[in-house]
């Protein structure tokens, strides 16, 4: 089986976003980050109550308040800091082998994967697992990278992911 698609920037956005709210790792890092710092608020309300001899309750309301909103909103800020880095990163150099058109050649022993750049193979059993979302089918080749598979570029998106699934048994 063939299949010729353009990788673009949204498609290789849509992956990193992909990855990112599914890694363990990651979703540790924002648990980390989402509530260790209004811990720090309030142990930051004590120490101002004792250094500068302000209300405790006064500080503490304020600052229950800035964690409230910091353990509602970070995820978002955090989500767009990770869209932001990654589309900067992109844009720092030549990435003609990562986007653009590919052209995947689906055998029995595996994928070939051709652009510009040159080729990649890889074996079935070299890939990890399958994942998906609305945008993209995701083949993971290691724990942080995936052949994507735009969707809109599939005939029959459920076709695909069935051939796939046989292949990766």
């Amino acid at each position: 089986m063939e299949i010729r698609y353009s990788l673009t920037e949204e498609d290789y956005l849509n992956f990193n976003m992909f990855h990112v709210k599914n890694s363990k790792t990651a979703k540790r890092a924002l648990n980390m980050q989402r509530f260790l710092m209004p811990i720090i608020f309030i142990v930051l309300s004590y120490v101002l109550s004792k250094v500068g001899n302000m209300s405790f309750f006064g500080l503490l309301i304020a600052f229950l308040i800035v964690s409230i909103l910091w353990i509602t909103f970070y995820p978002k800020y955090f989500y767009s800091y990770v869209f932001r880095n990654t589309k900067k990163m992109i844009k720092e150099g030549k990435n003609d082998g990562l986007l653009g058109e590919h052209h995947m050649v689906l055998s029995e022993e595996g994928i070939i994967d051709l652009t510009s750049n040159g080729e990649t193979k890889v074996i079935w059993s070299g890939i990890q697992t399958l994942s998906e979302d609305k945008y993209n089918i995701y083949l993971y080749n290691s724990s942080v990278s995936a052949y994507i598979l735009p969707k809109r570029e599939l005939n029959n998106v459920d076709e695909m992911k069935t051939y796939l699934k046989s292949k990766l048994r």
